[in-house]
């Protein structure tokens, strides 16, 4: 089966159409190598794609028919990304809450209440 096929099939991309871009992109490495679309799929194949800023590393059980159901995609394949991967897009997201380059604009009604409160405990401490 083609990887392209194979990522589809999985459901790691919502169409084929988004599988077969990632490749030719270069987000897909089968054995450390990155490969094309049509490159074939065999199993005990590790595959890395890189999603949403995550690398997701698989093992290639088995070979599917067509796509298949969510609640069967364990059968396929075996899902080894570390939780050191997931952590860091939890912090990325967290860090872009927070991060606001300097003029962008009029400060928001969240911002506007913090400096507010800090402001009233600074005088809090003074008197």
């Amino acid at each position: 089966m083609r990887i392209d096929k194979y990522l589809w099939s999985t459901r790691y991309f919502k169409t084929r159409n988004i599988a077969t871009n990632a490749c030719k992109k270069g987000h897909v490495k089968i054995n450390d190598q990155t490969v094309k679309p049509g490159r074939e799929v065999f199993p005990m194949d590790k595959i890395v794609v890189r999603k949403n800023q995550i690398d997701y590393q698989l093992t290639v059980l088995d070979i599917p028919e067509s796509r298949v159901g969510a609640k069967l995609v364990d059968i396929y394949r075996k899902d080894t990304t570390p939780k050191e991967a997931f952590e860091h897009q939890n912090l990325l997201q967290y860090s872009k809450d927070y991060y606001r380059k300097k003029g962008t604009g009029r400060p928001t009604k969240k911002d506007r209440r913090e400096i507010d409160d800090y402001l009233d405990t600074n005088e809090e401490i003074d008197e």
